[in-house]
């Protein structure tokens, strides 16, 4: 008997990469969308996620939170999707390099941007990601060399990076660089996209 899927989420958050990425794996799972100030700070749901946040998954008896560690568990728990490279494949090298580059450096850099923050010029080497432009320029180049991030297959590297790509462009927190429309464009025409989105914005989905 297969271990229960289940996603904690709420359609105004990163929930909707997690949504998207379990699309991508094509398994039955089940939903409970909670509240920002009410079941997501309830102890029921403080017990799976301290935090107070979403998304998190349970999986049987193990608890994932954090959108990129979501991403990569649910790809390698379930490889007949292939949407990872194998363990000791050279191609996981680019897989967590670019998951986990957008994770740490490009989130701060567009968050702080997002709130105004400028680093100053000599304090660039204080931040994992530099300075913004910086940043924005690695991005760039890496949708831009092939049709997605990993070899010539799309994985769960593009459902993280991309998802935050879509945000930005979306929230004016990246530049509408062609690259990143480009890629965007490609990643968000993808059914199991289409088909979280839907779920997504149902009324059924509003806590």
């Amino acid at each position: 008997m297969a271990e229960e899927l289940v996603l904690y989420t709420n359609p105004r958050s990163r929930g909707r990469i997690a949504r998207w990425m379990i699309e991508e794996v094509g398994q039955p799972y089940r939903t409970e969308i909670l509240d920002f100030a009410t079941t997501m700070k309830a102890p029921a749901y403080l017990a799976i996620n301290p935090m107070g946040k979403v998304p998190a998954v349970r999986h049987g008896d193990a608890v994932v939170t954090e959108t990129a560690a979501i991403c990569a568990y649910l790809a390698d728990a379930f490889p007949q999707t292939g949407l990872a490279p194998p363990p000791g494949d050279r191609l996981r090298a680019p897989y967590y390099r670019w998951m986990f580059f957008t994770a740490g450096p490009m989130e701060a850099a567009t968050s702080n941007k997002a709130l105004g923050f400028a680093v100053p010029p000599e304090r660039e080497g204080m931040m994992g990601y530099g300075s913004y432009d910086r940043a924005m320029k690695v991005l760039e180049d890496a949708v831009s060399r092939a049709d997605y991030l990993v070899g010539t297959k799309f994985t769960a590297a593009d459902v993280y990076v991309g998802s935050h790509v879509g945000f930005g462009l979306m929230f004016g927190t990246l530049e509408k660089r062609p690259a990143f429309q480009q890629y965007w464009q490609r990643l968000s025409a993808r059914p199991a996209y289409a088909r979280a989105r839907e779920l997504d914005e149902a009324p059924q989905a509003k806590p």
